[in-house]
């Protein structure tokens, strides 16, 4: 290209517009709650200011939802947690991908995910999984990526150690599997947790393919420990920043919210005022970065 020609070309590209900025949905998972009943939860976390939910894995020792469990099920939770005021965004697989019978297992579960309408079905492997998992984990998507497009879902991979410590980790299965039915979700948390990798740095090789986020924080010093948004180490801003003018809308499902070194909450009004709390720093890091990018 010569100069004559290159000048003009940089002008039409500084008048493009920039991407549109990110629409955050701050979700809590009912997972704090799992000691306690599922409506509960939904209670707490509607009284907590939310608008999205997320159905953690069981409560009070029961499946939320059975993994062979019929997709009406789904459908009926769905409703009930729709009466509370709240969407739901994600639900577990709860199954690692890397188990011989995964497939059946996911395809029961994207059924009852599609049926409840629920946008997202989250999957993690075993932190104790080796390189041997990887060609299972990519045979396993490649099967259910089609499945999960066709019935309206996504499914998503999140840095559970092992096979995925790392977003990095993560974006190698999303990419090798090469289907929009299978994408991920960022972990931060874990990511600190099972392999002491900065997530700020590691997020920007991937943050093209991040859906959303399991928002967890981390603390270290003598006795480690994951903990909710703002009580740890890890910058939401820059966090967040990475994906904030994605165009897309993108949740924040809450996966934890204690505070760090402190005994949990005795009851669910305690677990209803963190809720508040995380609610609260994570709509103020979305107003920041909103107000710091580009009009």
């Amino acid at each position: 290209m010569t100069r004559r020609q290159f000048l003009p070309a940089l002008g039409a590209a500084a008048a493009l517009p920039a991407a549109a900025p990110t629409e955050f949905q701050i979700c809590c998972m009912t997972l704090a709650y799992s000691a306690f009943p599922f409506e509960r939860a939904l209670k707490g976390i509607a009284s907590a200011g939310y608008r999205y939910v997320a159905w953690g894995p069981r409560h009070q020792n029961k499946e939320t939802i059975a993994l062979d469990g019929p997709a009406s099920a789904a459908k009926e939770l769905a409703a009930r947690t729709r009466d509370h005021g709240l969407e739901p965004l994600l639900t577990f697989a709860v199954h690692y991908p890397e188990k011989p019978d995964a497939v059946e297992v996911y395809r029961n579960r994207i059924a009852q995910t599609a049926a409840a309408k629920i946008p997202y079905l989250l999957s993690f492997g075993s932190p104790k999984n080796g390189p041997d998992s990887w060609p299972i984990w990519i045979r396993t998507f490649k099967q259910l990526g089609p499945v999960a497009r066709d019935a309206g879902i996504t499914i998503v991979v999140k840095q559970h150690g092992g096979t995925t410590g790392t977003g990095a980790d993560c974006a190698k299965v999303v990419r090798e599997v090469g289907d929009e039915g299978v994408q991920m979700f960022y972990d931060a948390g874990n990511t600190r947790w099972y392999v002491d990798v900065d997530p700020v740095a590691d997020i920007a090789g991937c943050a093209s393919l991040v859906r959303g986020f399991a928002i967890k924080d981390f603390r270290g010093g003598p006795k480690k420990t994951t903990c909710g948004p703002g009580f740890g180490e890890i910058d939401h801003y820059k966090l967040l920043g990475a994906v904030a003018r994605s165009g897309r809308k993108i949740p924040l499902a809450i996966e934890t919210l204690w505070a760090p070194y402190v005994p949990r909450p005795a009851g669910p009004e305690g677990i209803d005022a963190l809720a508040r709390r995380s609610r609260e720093f994570l709509e103020s890091v979305a107003r920041g970065l909103a107000a710091q990018q580009p009009v």
